[in-house]
């Protein structure tokens, strides 16, 4: 998909359109793995210890890093994602780590609670900037409350976006330390709107790919937490506690049950 989102395609799961088989194959190119282990330096681990979070569901696992990492990490780990390219790329990248039998599955955020009937979870985890790819208000409001139900008592949600206040505020600056660091490929927003902000990946082969993602404001989401009976909501930017609001690159969000 090369043309810019009509205003009705927004109400629809651009994603699954965009992440081609080529792009999900190529995924794991812009996050560089590697690099991306040492710069999160086992924050989201620790937060996990912290609220002692043993069972993990990764409910946008993508290509399968974090799922991987924290199963590594001893936790108990089930990943799902809504693209079935990306769940084909994590089993095979946890066949690879060594971990064939890392519960991997396919599932949307909206009906979640129907691919695991009677499961709960000590913690949510929702990285990765996939939370933006929701552009419809009820469908936020309906995954968070998917996530609410699907949590044990005491249960942790955590969700990561794109500091899009910096985005629609401020020119586009990225300083490219924490999330994708892949040598190969560079990303950025090719259009900024109100309703949607488009980011082109570009690799240096001349290939180049979109994601469409809904800009979500810090203090919006937050809203968003609280509405669907989350507290004790703390928020990060680029894995600091104390941050000026404009100058991370990325906001994470942490709420309990």
């Amino acid at each position: 998909m090369n043309a810019s989102p009509r205003s009705e395609d927004l109400t629809r799961d651009l994603y699954q359109d965009e992440y081609t088989p080529d792009f999900v194959d190529r995924w794991d190119e812009l996050i560089n793995w590697k690099a991306r282990w040492e710069s999160e330096g086992g924050f989201f681990q620790d937060i996990l210890r912290n609220y002692e979070a043993a069972r993990v569901l990764d409910a946008a696992c993508g290509t399968g890093f974090h799922t991987v990492m924290l199963a590594r990490d001893g936790f108990d780990v089930t990943g799902a994602d809504g693209s079935a390219e990306m769940v084909g790329k994590a089993r095979e990248n946890a066949q690879r780590a060594g971990i064939p039998e890392l519960p991997v599955v396919e599932a949307e955020w909206t009906t979640m609670s129907e691919s695991f009937p009677n499961q709960t979870f000590d913690a949510i985890i929702v990285l990765g900037n996939a939370f933006t790819h929701l552009f419809d208000e009820g469908d936020r409001k309906k995954a968070l409350k998917q996530f609410y139900s699907m949590l044990s008592d005491d249960g942790v949600v955590i969700i990561d976006h794109r500091n899009y206040d910096k985005i629609l505020d401020k020119d586009y600056d990225n300083k490219h330390q924490h999330y994708y660091l892949g040598e190969n490929v560079n990303a950025f927003p090719e259009e900024i709107t109100s309703e949607y902000v488009r980011m082109k990946y570009e690799y240096t082969d001349g290939s180049s790919y979109h994601l469409t993602m809904c800009p979500i404001r810090q203090n919006y989401v937050t809203e968003l937490l609280r509405d669907a009976g989350f507290q004790n909501i703390r928020r990060y930017g680029d894995f600091e506690a104390e941050y000026s609001f404009y100058d991370p690159d990325f906001i994470i969000q942490v709420g309990t049950k």
